[in-house]
């Protein structure tokens, strides 16, 4: 099995979280790397838009990876992730729905709510959506096909 790295990245809303998160991951996987993308410093002011572009941008890089993503809804890292094409951004609430949205919809970055969960909340979810494997099924392929083409629609200026 190759290594495969999670790029952890967070807004001021989910800095704290991402903080403790952080070390309830490492260590609990021999082939796993986690990269912290920040922030490091508290930024009351940041924009979420820009962590999720970077995590968004570092996972299209490696094959091997997921993002994962907190703020304070994880609403925001979500749309923002999943306008980069390629990226396949979920907001799982329960473990349940992050394996289903990995093995369904091939998610490869994980949004988070850093007001609703905890970090022990947290893990459970992210180790659910790690561990759960693609659906190889040619109707799932078909349609993970579909979420990655260029889309015009109606109304639009395209």
């Amino acid at each position: 099995m190759p290594e495969y790295t999670i790029y952890l990245g967070s807004d001021h809303r989910g800095f704290e979280d991402r903080k403790e998160l952080k070390p309830l991951l490492e260590g609990c996987h021999q082939f796993l790397r986690i990269e912290d993308l920040g922030p490091e410093q508290l930024d009351p002011d940041d924009d979420f838009n820009d962590i999720a572009i970077t995590v968004a941008s570092a996972v299209l890089e490696n094959e091997h990876s997921f993002g994962i993503l907190i703020c304070g809804s994880a609403h925001g890292v979500c749309m923002q992730a999943n306008r980069i094409k390629g990226i396949r951004a979920i907001n799982a609430s329960t473990p349940e729905s992050a394996a289903i949205g990995r093995e369904d919809d091939y998610a490869n970055v994980l949004c988070l709510s850093g007001d609703r969960f905890s970090a022990e909340e947290m893990e459970k979810i992210v180790k659910a959506f790690c561990h759960a494997r693609p659906k190889t099924d040619e109707r799932y392929r078909r349609r993970v096909e579909k979420l990655d083409e260029d889309a015009t629609w109606p109304g639009s200026k395209d």
